[in-house]
C-alpha cells in the first residue's frame, strides 16, 4: 500500500479528515487537482456545532480574534440563536480561504501527505484495497490505499468513477454571488425580496462587500467558467436600479438550487464525505460546516478501522449516522429556499412564519437545526438526556489541575468521564486503555439546561458525542465500550 488511506480534494472536509486520521496514527495522502488554493470564499464563518468541534481539536486559537453573533435567519427570518444553550456561538466572518489555510497548516503539522497539482483520474476497488489511477506534473501514475474518500465537492470524480447513485432534483434557477471592491452599497439581509427576485449585501473584512443576486426566471446554466462580472451588474441593476458596474470584482461566481444525496455514503472501501455526498442551496452556511462534521464524525471510526481494532460494524455507523444529518440538511435548506427565493405568493407563509419564530421553543427550534446542535446519534437506549448528544463544555478539576471535557478532546481519543472517583468503574474500562482515557474530575458548576445534572459517569466518543452516561443508560459499561472502541486488549 503507498498509503491506508487517500482522500481526493483538499477543501475543509478533506482537510479535516486528513488532521483526524493523522492524530490516530493513520498515514494520509490528500490528491488536490488544483496547484494552489484559489482564495475564494463561498463559505463565510462557522456555525455554534463547528466552533465547538474546533474547539474540541484545540484549533480555535489558530484563528486568531473571531466575531460572533447570536443573530441568525431561517429563510431570510430574523432567528435569535442565543436561547441555545452552548459555550459558543456562531462566527460570521470567517472566509472559507482562510478556514482552508489554517486547516491545512494543521493537517501538514501532523503529517498529511498533501499533493497538489494531482488528479485522480479512475479508481478501481477491490476486497484488500483502491487502486487509483492520478494524473500529477510528472505524468500518470497509479496508487493503492486501503480505503479512499471521495471530498471531491458536488462534481465529485469519486463519486461518479465509483457509481454512488445520486438522486434529487436539478436547479431550477442560477443566482450569482460576488465579492467587490471600490463600491458603497447599503447592507441588506437575505432574504430581502424584490419584485424580480431577491438580493443581499453583507460587508466582509478588508473592505470588501459581498452581494448576492437571484433574479427569478432565469434558467440555470452549467458554466466552465466563472459568470463576467458585466452578467452580475446588470441582473443587480434590473433588480434594484443601482448602478454596480464601475466596482472593482474580487471574484465572481454562480450557483443554483439543487438538491441532491448519494443513497448510501460507502461503498466497500470507497466512502464520500462533505459536497460530493449531499449538495444543496446554500443557506445559512450550513453547507461547509456540516462537511466538516462529517470528516470528524468519520475520521476516528475509518482510522479504528484501518488499524485493525473497531468493532465489525462500527464504519456502517457512518452512514447511518450522517446520511440522516444530511437528509435534515436538505429539507430545511429546501424549506429556506421557498422562502427567499420565491415571489409574493409566499409572503402569507412568511408572515405567519414570522410569528411562530417569535415563540422561544420554535427559535430554538429552527436555530438549533441550522447549527447543528440538534443532532443525536442512536448510541443505544436509557433515559439519559445526554445520551447520542454532543457533550456540553463541562469544567473540571483533575487532581491540581483545571481542564475542561472539551480540552480533554484534543488528542481525538475516547474519554470515559468519572465524575464521583468510582475506582470500579475506572477497573471496568482498563482493558480499553489504549483507546479510551479515563479521568476523574470534579465538576464545575453545571448548567440544569446542559443534561449533567446528576451524572456521575460519561463516556465521550472520539467526535464529542456521549456514548453512555450514568445513571440512565440501559447497558452496562463494558457493553459501550465494545460497542464504539472494539473488544478488550485482554480478550
Amino acid at each position: 500500500m503507498d498509503a491506508e488511506v487517500m482522500i481526493a480534494g483538499a477543501g475543509p472536509a478533506g482537510l479535516m479528515l486528513a488532521a483526524e486520521l493523522r492524530l490516530a496514527g493513520v498515514d494520509v495522502i490528500i490528491l488536490e487537482r488544483l496547484e494552489r488554493r484559489t482564495g475564494e470564499s463561498r463559505g463565510l464563518g462557522f456555525t455554534a456545532r463547528t466552533m465547538e468541534v474546533f474547539d474540541q481539536r484545540g484549533i480555535l486559537p489558530r484563528f486568531g480574534e473571531i466575531e460572533t453573533s447570536t443573530q441568525g435567519h431561517f429563510g431570510g427570518l430574523p432567528v435569535d440563536f442565543g436561547v441555545l444553550e452552548g459555550a459558543w456561538q456562531a462566527a460570521k466572518t470567517v472566509p472559507q480561504s482562510v478556514t482552508e489555510t489554517h486547516l491545512e497548516e494543521w493537517a501538514t503539522s501532523l503529517g498529511a501527505d498533501i499533493r497538489r497539482g494531482h488528479e485522480l483520474l479512475s479508481l478501481d476497488d477491490d476486497e484488500d484495497g483502491v487502486t487509483v489511477e492520478v494524473r500529477g506534473p510528472e505524468g500518470t501514475h497509479t496508487l493503492r490505499v486501503a480505503y479512499l474518500v471521495g471530498c471531491d465537492g458536488g462534481r465529485s470524480t469519486v463519486r461518479k468513477a465509483a457509481g454512488f447513485d445520486f438522486p434529487g432534483t436539478p436547479a431550477t434557477m442560477e443566482m450569482f454571488l460576488a465579492d467587490l471592491k471600490g463600491v458603497e452599497l447599503a447592507p441588506r439581509m437575505i432574504g430581502e425580496t424584490l419584485p424580480g427576485g431577491m438580493v443581499m449585501v453583507g460587508p466582509l473584512p478588508g473592505g470588501i462587500t459581498r452581494i448576492i443576486v437571484c433574479e427569478r426566471g432565469t434558467p440555470p446554466r452549467r458554466r466552465d467558467t466563472p459568470p463576467a462580472f458585466e452578467e452580475v451588474a446588470d441582473a443587480w441593476k434590473r433588480l434594484t436600479g443601482e448602478d454596480i458596474s464601475h466596482a472593482e470584482a474580487v471574484w465572481v461566481s454562480s450557483f443554483g438550487d439543487a438538491t441532491r444525496q448519494v443513497t448510501e455514503y460507502r461503498r466497500g472501501r470507497v466512502i464520500l464525505a462533505g459536497d460530493s455526498a449531499h449538495t444543496h442551496l446554500p443557506a445559512g452556511g450550513q453547507g461547509m460546516n456540516t462537511s466538516i462534521q462529517d470528516a470528524v464524525n468519520l475520521g476516528w471510526k475509518l482510522a479504528a478501522t484501518v488499524k485493525g481494532r473497531a468493532p465489525q460494524d462500527l464504519l456502517d455507523t457512518y452512514h447511518s449516522e450522517r446520511h440522516a444529518v444530511g437528509r435534515r440538511l436538505l429539507m430545511n435548506t429546501r424549506a429556506q429556499g421557498l422562502l427567499f427565493l420565491s415571489g409574493p405568493e409566499m409572503q402569507p407563509l412568511r408572515d405567519v412564519l414570522g410569528e411562530l419564530i417569535r415563540y422561544e421553543d420554535v427559535s430554538r427550534h429552527l436555530a438549533a437545526m441550522v447549527s447543528g446542535l440538534e443532532v443525536t446519534y442512536d448510541v443505544g437506549t436509557g433515559t439519559h438526556p445526554l445520551l447520542g448528544r454532543r457533550m456540553p463544555h463541562l469544567d473540571l478539576t483533575v487532581g491540581d489541575r483545571r481542564t475542561s471535557s472539551t480540552e480533554l478532546l484534543h488528542s481525538a481519543r475516547g474519554v470515559l468521564l468519572d465524575l464521583e472517583d468510582n475506582p470500579r468503574l475506572r477497573a471496568r474500562a482498563a482493558g480499553w486503555a489504549d483507546r479510551v482515557d479515563v479521568v476523574t474530575g470534579v465538576p464545575g458548576t453545571v448548567s440544569e439546561a446542559g443534561g449533567l445534572t446528576g451524572t456521575t459517569a460519561v463516556l465521550i466518543r472520539p467526535d464529542g458525542y456521549v456514548a453512555w452516561a450514568a445513571p440512565g443508560s440501559h447497558h452496562d459499561l463494558p457493553m459501550a465500550l465494545e460497542r464504539w472502541f472494539g473488544r478488550p486488549r485482554s480478550a
